[in-house]
């Protein structure tokens, strides 16, 4: 085990790893925090902060050399990263299974192998693999392989000639041709795995999207209980095949009542935030736990919760990216029973940033979403 007073390291400076800090910290450790931005919400509460790239080998030498485990908030740290510092001090999740979930390619390729359910799908290296896709995938979705998140990198494409054209706009980067499904709902997971195989799963959350960014998650889901435990079993499944070790978050499609993996996520998920303030043990404390070789706390939630993010857009009038910038006026939020407001010190706001969020926690579970839906209108979120 490695126990307080240790020193952890942490690769990237975004809010999930700030919540990773927190936790660590009040578990009694030290956070090296590893991130190119001087302003990394990270890295403002970090013990210390090391402002370099991911593949910078003189900061990695001395996190390595400083920190008594290594872990990451950010799936596209390069794997090589994290093989290289798994030489020198234990490393979790590993480079191994970030390496599948980082790239669509081999995310896709790996639940097809391993018998997991997922939509019809065609790899695309080139234009030849565009011509030859089955015609039934069309309509579709073109997602690069590499570094695509909150619906960059995707474009939907009614036929071949649309995909083509994407293709190009995608500067001819390998991708996956995604079916286009009819969607009843959308759900997550997010679990922890241990070094001997131990699993603690969250209750599923059922997630509303606003232009390829989670915009809601009610949890628990409203799926029926046979749903849920299959969302848990699949999930369960993907830990234990890629070995796993941290916390793990697995987004899912449900199509026509068929529970359809979607994408997995080497870290805690946006879409688990309201762990933090309704269930016994958060999904960050369960991340420290599994870096540290500490038990796996319990993942009962203790309250139904509806969680919001708040995107840069609520900073400016009306929303215009080019109109005055001013505090949203977080006074209607205090006034709301059971609200409670996480906001992540980002430097900056702007469009589709992820700035915050708040959750509703309230004994039940209808009046938890109606609180959350009254709240998020009342702080200017406008459906489109």
């Amino acid at each position: 085990m490695i126990l307080p007073p240790a020193r952890l390291g942490m690769l990237g400076g975004g809010q999930l790893g700030r919540f990773f800090v927190s936790a660590a910290h009040e578990m009694g450790y030290k956070v090296w925090v590893l991130d190119p931005d001087s302003h990394s919400p990270a890295g403002l509460i970090a013990d210390r902060h090391l402002v370099a790239g991911y593949d910078e080998y003189a900061a990695l030498d001395e996190l390595a050399e400083g920190c008594a485990g290594i872990t990451t908030e950010f799936e596209n740290v390069p794997a090589e990263t994290l093989d290289y510092l798994a030489k020198f001090v234990p490393v979790r999740p590993s480079a191994q299974a970030v390496a599948v979930c980082q790239n669509r390619i081999a995310e896709k390729t790996f639940l097809r192998d391993h018998g997991l359910p997922h939509g019809p799908f065609a790899v695309i290296r080139g234009e030849a693999d565009i011509t030859a896709a089955n015609a039934g995938l069309f309509p579709a979705v073109l997602k690069v392989a590499r570094f695509g998140y909150d619906g960059k990198g995707q474009a939907r494409v009614a036929d071949r000639a649309e995909a083509l054209h994407a293709f190009h706009q995608f500067q001819n980067e390998p991708c996956v041709l995604e079916k286009m499904l009819s969607l009843d709902y959308e759900v997550s997971v997010v679990l922890a795995r241990d070094e001997a195989g131990a699993v603690a799963v969250f209750p599923p959350a059922e997630n509303s999207h606003r232009r390829g960014i989670l915009d809601v998650t009610i949890a628990p889901a409203r799926a029926s209980v046979c749903q849920q435990d299959s969302a848990q079993e699949v999930a369960e499944r993907i830990a234990q095949a890629l070995d796993y070790v941290g916390t793990l978050g697995v987004e899912f499609f449900v199509c026509r009542g068929e529970l359809l993996v979607n994408e997995m996520a080497p870290r805690p998920h946006n879409s688990g935030h309201h762990t933090l303030d309704a269930c016994v043990t958060s999904q960050y404390d369960q991340q420290v736990r599994a870096l540290c070789g500490l038990p796996l706390g319990l993942p009962r939630q203790h309250s139904p919760a509806v969680m919001v993010n708040l995107l840069g857009e609520l900073w400016f009038e009306n929303g215009d990216p080019h109109g005055h910038y001013r505090e949203p006026d977080w006074s209607v939020l205090a006034a709301v029973p059971g609200l409670r407001l996480h906001l992540y010190a980002k430097h900056h706001a702007r469009h589709g940033r992820k700035m915050g969020h708040f959750t509703v926690v309230c004994e039940d579970a209808v009046q938890a979403v109606e609180r959350a839906m009254a709240a998020r209108q009342a702080i200017g979120i406008r459906d489109e």
